[in-house]
């Protein structure tokens, strides 16, 4: 046990001194950035793009993990022999851009959201934020800031990961759980979005409030889905009448469960 513990704090050290080699390498690299030659520049910008990538990667995951409440232990309600289960990374850790304000058609957040709106004038912001109630699960929220708003529909899109698509069928039911607060009430869609080949098949679902705990299931019976060219889905989320109202998800989880049959 002791030659473990020599090794492990051995180890610790040779990485503590890599660490400072490295931080010293780039605080020479920040000094000289100004005045270096264009190919010089263009590698040390490729470098340090590949470095960012890793390090974003490493702080959505250790912040996601200590945020309060720790995502790492965020449960998801599974329906029984659900096969499938899923939050997605908005509810799970901090992701850029954090916040956004006058936010424009098609504008991501995250790797896997995105706003829609047709308003001539954006008067909507949209920020992530930390969860800190005693009855919160989900370690973030998302809040959207609707001011004047001239369109006729917002939405956030989620794109569902290929785990959620592999092996569809006709037979599955999908559910989709929320947690949201509204300053006033609103009505609130689920839709759900999947290709198969060139068609896209659409479930539409309306939550029965918009302050609270709710959920709806999208049973794909009753589609037309050809199970064998199911390429991508994606969730919508539809805001009916958002003007001069704030929107705070909570949390957002979806669950897939073969139906039972008779």
């Amino acid at each position: 046990m002791t030659i473990i513990a020599d090794t492990e704090t051995r180890a610790e050290t040779l990485f503590g001194l890599l660490d400072k080699g490295t931080l010293r390498r780039w605080d020479r690299a920040a000094r000289a950035v100004e005045t270096l030659e264009a190919s010089r520049l263009k590698l040390l910008r490729q470098r340090a793009r590949s470095l960012s990538r890793r390090v974003d990667k490493v702080l959505h995951v250790a912040e996601g993990r200590l945020a309060l409440p720790l995502a790492g232990h965020a449960a998801i309600r599974r329906p029984m022999h659900s096969d499938w289960a899923w939050r997605p990374e908005l509810w799970q850790g901090p992701v850029k851009p954090a916040g956004l304000a006058l936010v424009e058609n098609k504008t991501p957040i995250g790797r896997q959201a995105k706003i829609f709106h047709d308003c001539g004038l954006s008067e909507l912001s949209v920020r992530q934020l930390r969860n800190t109630k005693a009855e919160d699960i989900a370690a973030y929220g998302l809040r959207l800031d609707v001011f004047q708003f001239d369109g006729s529909f917002l939405s956030l899109v989620l794109d569902i990961p290929p785990e959620g698509v592999e092996g569809l069928s006709r037979r599955h039911v999908i559910r989709l759980e929320i947690r949201v607060e509204t300053e006033k009430p609103l009505e609130i869609f689920g839709r759900m979005n999947v290709r198969h080949g060139p068609n896209v098949e659409q479930l539409v679902r309306e939550f029965d409030g918009s302050s609270g705990e709710f959920a709806i299931e999208f049973d794909m019976a009753a589609t037309r889905l050809n199970e064998a060219r199911v390429e991508r889905a994606w969730l919508d989320l539809i805001f009916e009448g958002p003007e001069m109202n704030a929107i705070i998800l909570r949390d957002v989880t979806l669950s897939r469960r073969p139906r039972a049959e008779f």
